[in-house]
């Protein structure tokens, strides 16, 4: 991982997740962009790296597996995985609606992802970390009580 907040990217089909990349890329500046067309690549990379937190790009079916299993077997690595990330699909039914309400998903876009929308989502991500390191930097106080945790 980066010293950076890495937007992952998961999603099987290759143009997919090439879109994605490229469009994500076009305004995303605080940490790498790391695709991944197999799941499993994913997870390989996400169970090695450091604990930490990351922004994940994710759809919602990866081949055989559902994107909430994978989402599942990289949470002791990032512990706010499901806060973090953006679920994709390509029908967002009422089912994938209720399975991001019941994991703590805030966000999902339906196919094709808007870029605006995509742009929004991450940036929303962004922002609630941009917003805690500031008030970690400025009060001296906080910052000791949040090092306890």
């Amino acid at each position: 991982m980066s010293d950076g907040l890495d937007v992952i990217i998961v999603d099987d089909d290759p143009i997919t997740c090439k879109m994605l990349t490229r469009d994500i890329e076009t305004f995303y500046t605080w940490g790498r962009v790391v695709p991944f067309t197999d799941p499993e690549a994913a997870r390989t990379h996400c169970t090695e790296a450091e604990i930490g937190i990351a922004i994940f790009v994710v759809d919602v079916f990866l081949g055989e597996q559902s994107g909430f299993f994978f989402l599942d077997s990289v949470e002791e690595r990032f512990p706010s995985v499901y806060e973090d990330t953006i679920v994709i699909s390509g029908n967002a039914s009422e089912e994938v609606v209720d399975m991001c309400v019941a994991s703590g998903v805030h966000y999902l876009l339906e196919k094709p992802v808007k870029k605006y929308a995509l742009q929004l989502a991450i940036r929303s991500i962004v922002n609630k970390y941009l917003r805690f390191s500031k008030k970690l930097l400025e009060n001296p106080e906080f910052a000791g009580m949040a090092a306890k945790l």
